[in-house]
């Protein structure tokens, strides 16, 4: 655990201010490591979120805490330095890292982080570390994030960047990855079943669709926008297990009638697909999805609009349709994910600024062409 010398006592970081106003580029200390579990990494890229847009338009009360704040929780970096008192651990400086938003400095002590893995439960981490901690933090939404050259991070939370995976590639897979990993984990589905993804073309739905694809999953993805729509058909392409619909254009019963068709069905009680994952905030979307599910389905929920959505008790009584959430991944599930990206070739289409162009950065993301957008801390400030 032999330390790098320390940069600066300060650092160049992108603070906002106050809700619905631009970032402004500030030198800024350099965080201390105040935990034994603490790390320092310097920062090599960091990606941008929905959830960063949510929080930065004030739709996410409590969150931030407190202003200034630096957002971010999708991000890469390279070790630095330790605590001094830092117990045993896999982790060296020069390490490269993907660093995930949750779950930062977890208590270690609750039924969450006490919970060890099971037969029936094998993703939990175990060991006093949860990413459902309540009393934990959350990088760039209750704790500083990664739009800044040096952070803290927990040795726990983090993992190894395999080195087909580029810093900036790894940096979109910490949330986007991980949770549309994780959302397809929890379908269940076996090669061959059907999944459909509602908001294909979007930053989690692209990478959603090479996952599925790679799994065996036979995919059918849904968008409404023509630069989505494009990514989209993009990556169906060459891929015969993947399909892509403009749901503006295609009606949910026409779809579940055409899959049905496909698949040798009668009864339209098997017709459609046996999961969907919801991606977009709209009620619309989410009543699009629900209707394409066979009786017994599963819909996964990842959105969280603010006003939630309108559930109809006759699609979980009369269909049996299951209703669940699905909330990143555990650091197991993580490690797995870029492990399988790192074989499947999964990557994001990714658009990559400089520190300081980070506001740039945001237009172009209100634009929603699909893909991901990122900081990549190796451009030069032109």
């Amino acid at each position: 655990m032999a330390q790098q010398a320390l940069p600066e006592t300060t650092l160049r970081a992108q603070l906002l201010e106050s809700f619905n106003t631009p970032y402004t580029l500030k030198s800024v200390p350099l965080p201390s490591l105040t935990q034994p579990h603490a790390v320092l990494v310097r920062v090599l890229a960091a990606s941008y979120c929905h959830t960063d847009h949510v929080l930065a338009s004030g739709q996410m009360p409590p969150f931030p805490p407190s202003f200034p704040h630096i957002g971010c929780h999708e991000f890469s970096g390279e070790i630095v330095s330790f605590h001094p008192d830092a117990p045993p651990s896999e982790w060296n400086v020069g390490d490269k890292v993907g660093v995930p938003g949750r779950s930062f400095h977890p208590c270690g002590k609750c039924f969450e982080c006490s919970a060890e893995p099971t037969p029936e439960q094998p993703d939990i981490d175990g060991g006093g570390y949860s990413v459902y901690c309540s009393k934990a933090g959350n990088h760039g939404i209750s704790a500083p994030g990664g739009f800044r050259e040096y952070a803290v991070v927990d040795s726990r939370q983090i993992a190894p960047l395999p080195e087909k995976i580029s810093a900036v590639e790894g940096a979109t897979l910490m949330c986007a990855g991980l949770t549309i990993y994780g959302a397809l984990k929890k379908v269940g589905l076996k090669k061959g079943q059907r999944v459909g993804i509602m908001g294909a073309g979007g930053g989690l739905g692209h990478l959603g669709l090479q996952f599925a694809a790679a799994m065996g999953l036979r995919v059918t993805g849904f968008d409404i926008q023509p630069g989505p729509l494009e990514l989209a058909r993009s990556i169906a392409s060459g891929r015969e297990n993947v399909t892509i619909i403009d749901s503006t254009t295609v009606k949910a019963e026409d779809v579940v009638g055409q899959l049905g068709a496909e698949d040798g069905k009668q009864d339209k009680g098997e017709m459609g697909v046996d999961a969907v994952i919801i991606l977009p905030e709209s009620q619309k979307a989410f009543d699009y999805g629900m209707a394409l599910l066979k009786t017994h389905g599963k819909c996964v929920v990842v959105s969280f609009p603010e006003k939630g959505f309108h559930v109809s008790a006759r699609d979980i009584v009369f269909r049996d349709i299951s209703v669940v959430g699905s909330l990143v991944g555990s650091n197991k599930i993580l490690r797995e994910m870029l492990l399988f990206a790192a074989e499947h070739d999964v990557k994001a289409s990714i658009k990559t600024f400089p520190l300081s162009k980070l506001n740039e950065l945001v237009e172009e993301y209100l634009e929603a062409k699909g893909g991901k957008l990122a900081i990549d801390m190796t451009l030069a400030d032109t």
